[in-house]
């Protein structure tokens, strides 16, 4: 049993049928454009964030997403729901 009842066959016959229909060269340059589109709005959303920081007199951070992975602990977030379910 896969992804909400469909099996793994069942993903990889769709698979089959869309690279037959739009052919490889077709598909990775429809997954170029959606990554270089996902990151000009990254890029966008942290200008953003750099302005209005700026606005409010504060330092704009220096974090890029390595980092930021780096110290997010799934743990601590756990723990964070759970206090907010029991209190």
């Amino acid at each position: 049993m896969g992804i909400s009842g469909i099996s793994l066959w069942q993903l990889l016959i769709v698979l089959l049928i869309v690279v037959l229909i739009f052919g490889t060269k077709k598909l990775k340059g429809m997954g170029g454009d959606l990554g270089s589109a996902v990151k000009s709005f990254r890029k966008a959303m942290d200008d953003k964030e750099d302005r209005d920081e700026e606005a409010n007199g504060t330092p704009p951070r220096q974090l890029d997403s390595r980092q930021a992975d780096a110290d997010f602990d799934p743990a601590e977030k756990r723990e964070e729901t759970q206090d907010s379910r029991s209190g």
